[in-house]
């Protein structure tokens, strides 16, 4: 489906929501402003809560008696009702009007960051994820890599934790949800939400705790679980999105988090926000200041792994940089869609 009509029907949620709890629960950002007072929200956080697609002029949702529409271009009719999952162990929703899915670019494979997954062809060839992997011992002042830093194809905004927790996220409830977004069972778009719910639901790797986040309610309620009150949280940023080039660390990492304990959280591919979260054992986060040959600066986010024992041994980053599991400590950078949060 189109990501940007995925965006849109699930801007139709808020609205069909917004009018039966009006005033229960604060907005996400309210929350994190309640919750996170002297906390800055990460610009990643910032882009995902507020999409330029909320201000797409040629894009009405509809709400009526008869249920809720999405009109595009001024087309589109108003919606009927249904259940996403009822009857399959599901929460009955309100679901927007049917739609033609269309297929735009995401392909259906397993994140790079969940670390239990062997790498595709697929990855190996086209993933512009594969340069952000490096050796720690590159991790210096004046070093060149050669990288990609893109703009994330996944358009997918958070939504409010009452919407998010009224949709069935499981195996089990994804038939009923795929019909409740018109996309047909077998497709590429289905495809996509499967390998999501898929990684959520896989056990943790030894020492992992794993949690997927519907919400940026969910998710700051998970790193506060893990790291206590005084949470910190940092996102890669790119002053403008650029091509494959080199770049040159202009000064030494910055490491953040005074005793080394960390959640990070992936954005995975699906209808709406959803992040992989996990706090793991021997992890370290820096902040790195890179300057592009085409002039693009980055101020990008460093994560060091020192124990990769458990990963896969076909997984991504041992493919492309040759080494083998514990053996030595792999690094990636982020992307900007990825979230570190620490303790002070």
């Amino acid at each position: 489906m189109d990501l940007k009509l995925l965006h849109i029907l699930t801007l139709a949620f808020l609205a069909v929501t917004a009018v039966a709890t009006s005033g229960a629960a604060l907005p996400p950002e309210k929350y994190w402003q309640a919750k996170l007072p002297n906390t800055p929200m990460p610009q990643a956080i910032k882009e995902i809560l507020h999409s330029d697609l909320l201000e797409d002029k040629s894009t009405s949702v509809v709400v009526g008696g008869g249920g809720v529409g999405v009109n595009v271009g001024g087309t589109g009719n108003p919606g009927r009702r249904t259940n996403a999952g009822a009857g399959k162990g599901g929460v009955a929703v309100k679901a927007p009007g049917r739609r033609k899915s269309v297929y735009v670019g995401v392909i259906p494979i397993f994140s790079p960051f969940v670390y239990f997954y062997a790498a595709s062809e697929t990855q190996l060839h086209d993933d512009p994820n594969v340069a952000l992997f490096f050796l720690e011992k590159d991790l210096v002042k004046g070093k060149t890599m050669s990288l990609h830093f893109t703009k994330s194809a996944n358009l997918a905004a958070f939504l409010p934790r009452q919407e998010a927790a009224s949709i069935p996220f499981s195996s089990k409830s994804l038939p009923g949800v795929m019909d409740y977004f018109s996309i047909k069972p077998g497709s590429v778009e289905a495809k996509v939400m499967e390998t999501t719910v898929k990684e959520c639901e896989a056990p943790g790797l030894k020492g992992e705790n794993k949690y997927c986040a519907t919400s940026l309610e969910s998710m700051v309620d998970y790193a506060g679980s893990k790291l206590g009150r005084s949470l910190k949280a940092v996102s890669t940023e790119i002053a403008k999105e650029a091509p494959k080039q080199k770049y040159t660390i202009e000064e030494d990492a910055k490491k953040v988090g005074g005793e080394a304990k960390y959640v990070v959280c992936h954005k995975l591919n699906y209808l709406y926000a959803v992040f992989y979260c996990h706090k793991t054992a021997s992890t370290r986060a820096s902040v790195v200041s890179l300057k592009g040959e085409g002039g693009s600066e980055v101020k990008a986010v460093a994560v060091c792994h020192d124990d990769t024992a458990q990963w896969n041994p076909k997984h991504l980053a041992f493919q492309v940089l040759g080494v083998k599991p514990g053996s030595v400590p792999v690094c990636h950078f982020l992307p900007q869609d990825h979230i570190v949060w620490y303790g002070n």
